[in-house]
């Protein structure tokens, strides 16, 4: 009975809370960033929003700044933050050429591959804006675009995130059922994004590699479904160039990923990402928990990819 009544209120709860944004996606982009200005204002010196994990994160990477250096990093990593929430609700009615004007680099690699690849994994890590980025590659891409996500507790705002990253053709695949609905298109020409840095579950089961200086476990999803499905590795360095504009530097990792002993495709990505970090700091999730788990040299030993 319950689970009736809220499909009898959701669909019209959910339009008008559509509604709702879609009015406010219309707004220009200098008032959206005037709302994220205020925003950041609230996030950084009022609520602090994760600000010790953030800082704990850049005195982990960066040893070698001073804490002044480091508060100017986590400042411009809060702005990066609230413009990327502004900047989603502007994609709600973002027109396709808005989109190719505010995304430039290389994203067309994907389609200059030889005929013969099948697949692509597109990996990149935690830099914004991956939600425009991920419209950006579904509009030119000759592969059909597969986004792993995950679910958001509250429905009525998954489904609408579910509508933003899907609008142009993006097919969105739950992690928590991702075994199951991947099988659909596993026989057909297919890119899937995945992220390089995403925190495991269990850290017994992942691969640990130096990140940053620190023993770190990695989650082995990328190079087990690069594997599997002997797809052509694309790697993405994502950042911003200015407010709303975004550049992407892809790079051909390899085309034959079955070629790399077991682990070495990851820590090549991990290394990669690391680069990537250290050249636009202020563009990573530095309020991502990376380094939760602990090495226990008991237990994670075997588990090193030297």
């Amino acid at each position: 009975m319950g689970d009736g009544l809220t499909q009898v209120f959701f669909a019209p709860v959910y339009r008008i809370v559509y509604g709702i944004f879609y009015a406010f996606s219309l707004l220009p982009w200098r008032v959206m960033y005037f709302f994220s200005d205020c925003l950041y204002a609230l996030v950084y010196y009022v609520i602090g929003y994760r600000k010790k994990v953030v800082m704990d994160n850049l005195a982990i990477v960066f040893p070698e700044k001073t804490e002044k250096e480091r508060v100017r990093v986590a400042k411009d990593f809060y702005r990066n933050f609230t413009d990327y929430f502004f900047e989603i609700i502007k994609l709600i009615s973002i027109s396709e050429s808005e989109v190719k004007k505010r995304i430039t680099g290389n994203i067309e690699l994907i389609n200059e591959l030889p005929a013969e690849v099948k697949s692509i994994s597109l990996v990149s890590g935690h830099f914004f804006n991956w939600e425009i980025a991920n419209l950006a590659v579904a509009l030119i891409s000759r592969f059909k675009v597969l986004g792993v996500y995950m679910p958001i507790g509250n429905k009525i705002f998954d489904r609408l995130m579910c509508e933003v990253r899907g609008k142009y053709g993006t097919v969105l695949i739950p992690a928590t059922d991702f075994k199951r609905e991947f099988v659909k298109y596993a026989r057909t020409n297919f890119a899937l994004g995945l992220i390089a840095d995403q925190n495991p579950g269990d850290p017994a089961f992942a691969h640990w590699m130096p990140f940053f200086g620190r023993l770190t476990p990695f989650l082995k999803g990328p190079e087990r479904n690069s594997k599997a499905n002997n797809s052509a590795v694309i790697y993405g360095h994502l950042y911003k160039e200015r407010r709303g504009y975004y550049k992407v530097d892809a790079t051909l990792i390899t085309l034959d990923p079955n070629s790399f002993e077991e682990g070495a495709l990851t820590k090549k990505l991990v290394e990669i990402t690391e680069a990537s970090i250290r050249k636009k700091p202020s563009n990573y999730l530095w309020s991502h928990r990376r380094w939760k788990w602990q090495f226990d040299e008991t237990k994670h030993a075997d588990l090193v990819v030297k």
